[in-house]
């Protein structure tokens, strides 16, 4: 029987636990978790709120994209959010604005709403209208003037990836939630910090520094220039390493024939300022005492 997966339950999880009743926050009107469904009641057939065993022949959800055809499961594939109204910063949110929200990131392809394949909506309670990312259709019924309706890829909730990072987004822009470093990053975010991570992480114990950026200048490791990050924190050590990776450009095709001149070659493309921001905490302050014993001399 058609079942509810645990990526869209916990959406619908974290969607309960920020818009219920806190009166610290000026809840005028709580989504109930009665407003919040994914499994089409038992007379439901077709489309995303139903898995394999009640899809029906040539069924949108199903046929339209191979996205949905590979990733069919017993699974829904659909989320229904519920009325309500909140007050947080001076402003009123309720479900109208949230999906204008939601329905700008998609149209602006935000990578957290990669796998969200139609939302059906209404901005103000008198008309339904339709986001597609397939562009096939723009209409929905009347329910959807109290309701709005999120239909994902099935291949997304196959694989079970994390659904929440773009409501958290919304949130966290209403002022609900605290932003979190890690937690308000996309997933390309999250997978251009890894890929820094492995590119920095020590290759061999023979000479770590110069191993490491030795590789990266050869080509053998490298982070991919052109993807741009909009995380502040992501932004800071995207400007350092663009910084470092021009300095490597630099020592490409030159021969070093020692560790020592690696390092030299590294710090002479670096400003002071982007030396310092690469030593370590726990680091700086034996270069300070190292650094004044040798002016001292």
């Amino acid at each position: 029987m058609t079942r509810a997966p645990t990526n869209l339950l916990a959406v619908r999880s974290l969607l309960l636990e920020h818009l219920n009743r806190d009166p610290n926050r000026g809840r005028e009107e709580d989504l109930e978790p009665n407003q919040v469904g994914i499994v089409g009641d038992a007379n439901h057939r077709g489309g995303y709120h139903c898995g394999s065993d009640r899809v029906v022949n040539n069924d949108y959800s199903v046929v339209e994209s191979s996205r949905d055809r590979n990733g069919l499961t017993l699974d829904a594939a659909a989320l229904d959010v519920g009325t309500f109204r909140a007050s947080s910063g001076g402003r009123n949110h309720n479900l109208f604005t949230f999906s204008a929200w939601c329905v700008t990131q998609c149209a602006a392809n935000a990578p957290d709403t990669r796998d969200i394949r139609e939302i059906i909506y209404s901005p103000n309670g008198k008309v339904v209208k339709r986001w597609d990312r397939l562009g096939r259709r723009s209409t929905g019924d009347r329910s959807h003037l109290w309701h709005t309706h999120f239909s994902f890829f099935r291949d997304s909730i196959k694989a079970n990836r994390d659904q929440r990072p773009l409501f958290r987004r919304y949130l966290s822009a209403i002022g609900l939630i605290k932003p979190e470093e890690e937690n308000d990053m996309t997933p390309e975010e999250h997978n251009w910090l890894k890929t820094v991570h492995r590119n920095l992480t020590v290759l061999d114990g023979r000479n770590p520094v110069g191993q490491t950026y030795t590789r990266m200048a050869m080509g053998e490791d490298h982070i991919d220039p052109t993807f741009k990050v909009s995380h502040p924190t992501l932004r800071t050590i995207g400007a350092q390493l663009t910084a470092l990776q021009t300095a490597l450009a630099t020592l490409g095709n030159r021969d070093f024939t020692d560790e020592q001149a690696i390092i030299t070659g590294v710090l002479a493309g670096l400003t002071p300022q982007e030396i310092a921001a690469a030593i370590p905490p726990t680091v700086a302050d034996q270069v300070v005492t190292e650094l004044g014993r040798r002016l001292a001399a």
